[in-house]
């Protein structure tokens, strides 16, 4: 059984910095495009990251200049280092996966870890 297991989230005050990492663990033949998503309250989950299996990122206007997604394909996991976070970074953080098994090929979801920014 395929899983994304996430960890890193937290409290942090403004202007400080956060790194998350998720982990797809199971029976996994190939690991294809990994990205970060967030859901603030009382809104739509929205795009922060993403990377290909080659290294190639995108980002959303949000997140450029302040975070870093970068992978580690050999662990399978997916990082996202978030600099000078602001009250407005404050959501719960979701892992995506394009996971590739033996059998089926499908988007995947980790269970979420919160970041809160706040002094």
């Amino acid at each position: 059984q395929v899983q994304l297991v996430e960890s890193g989230g937290g409290l942090v005050q403004p202007g400080g910095s956060l790194r998350l990492s998720c982990a797809a663990t199971g029976n996994i033949f190939r690991v294809f495009v990994m990205g970060w998503y967030r859901q603030a309250p009382g809104k739509q989950r929205e795009l922060v990251a993403t990377i290909t299996s080659g290294g190639n990122t995108d980002y959303a206007d949000s997140a450029k200049g302040r975070f870093t997604i970068s992978r580690d394909n050999a662990k399978k996991t997916v990082y996202l280092q978030m600099n000078s976070l602001n009250p407005e970074d404050t959501a719960v953080y979701y892992c995506n996966a394009d996971i590739h098994t033996y059998h089926t090929q499908r988007d995947y979801w980790g269970q979420g870890t919160q970041v809160t920014v706040s002094s």
